[in-house]
């Protein structure tokens, strides 16, 4: 889940297109509401890649809190992450956790804290964190293993409205995902954006998990088929994503939502 081409959103509005159109259309009047604020933490690290194997150690020392957090209510999902596609300055690693209030979040990170005991972590080049927030989202409850994590990050231009991530997630996003939610394409999608504003504002991220490698091409597919009919959705993201900014990321990840 981290965070986290301008072309690959138009795409999404395309796999919106697509969704809708296979929806009946009572279905596709359905309203979508904005969800209560889940809060999410997100640990990136660069580590190197003699230690790279000494990560799954780590992150199984942590599994005991997690579970029981996850068991008690206190989050809602947990994760951890590799980097498929590495850049210079990026991370290879990340943890997360997510919550329903940001007090969930901090006593989650303070076990974690007085927990850390694995000298791999140590050898990090880079680390920093992020505490995100999204109002759009849905999950299949469950842990699981191996999936692939899609993170597309924009940013929205200064003049964008304050709706714009509502707009964009209420007309294009939510239908899209949820469709493939449904259709078990997707494990999990949400809408972020920063809750503690480390970088600029107006950072958002659309991440979605797959459960087989099949499931990035599915998407993709659905993307392919569907640029046409979408000319009335383009311009409203235009009017409000500035695209030098965009970046993607592709991770592999295991974990659980309650």
């Amino acid at each position: 889940m981290n965070t986290r081409h301008w072309s690959v959103f138009t795409g999404l509005c395309g796999v919106a297109v697509f969704a809708l159109s296979a929806i009946p259309s009572g279905a596709q009047a359905t309203e979508v509401k904005e969800k209560p604020a889940m809060y999410s933490y997100v640990a990136n690290w660069q580590i190197p890649r003699a230690h790279w194997a000494e990560m799954g150690a780590a992150n199984g020392a942590d599994k005991a809190i997690l579970d029981k957090a996850l068991a008690d209510g206190t989050l809602v999902g947990y994760g951890n992450d590799v980097n498929m596609v590495h850049t210079p300055d990026g991370e290879t690693h990340d943890d997360w956790w997510s919550s329903m209030s940001m007090a969930g979040l901090m006593k989650v990170l303070d076990q974690l804290l007085g927990n850390s005991t694995s000298p791999v972590l140590e050898s990090a080049t880079k680390h920093w964190d992020m505490v995100l927030v999204s109002h759009y989202y849905n999950w299949k409850p469950g842990p699981y293993t191996g999936a692939y994590v899609n993170v597309a990050m924009y940013q929205l231009k200064a003049d964008a409205p304050d709706d714009a991530v509502s707009t964009l997630s209420k007309s294009v996003i939510v239908p899209a995902m949820e469709k493939l939610l449904a259709d078990g394409t997707i494990l999990e999608y949400e809408v972020d954006t920063e809750a503690i504003h480390t970088d600029a504002p107006g950072l958002v991220a659309i991440v979605y998990d797959t459960p087989q490698p099949e499931g990035v091409d599915t998407v993709r597919a659905a993307i392919r088929g569907s640029q046409k009919g979408n000319s009335l959705i383009g311009p409203a993201f235009d009017s409000f994503i500035d695209y030098s900014q965009h970046r993607d990321e592709l991770l592999k990840g295991n974990g659980a939502y309650k």
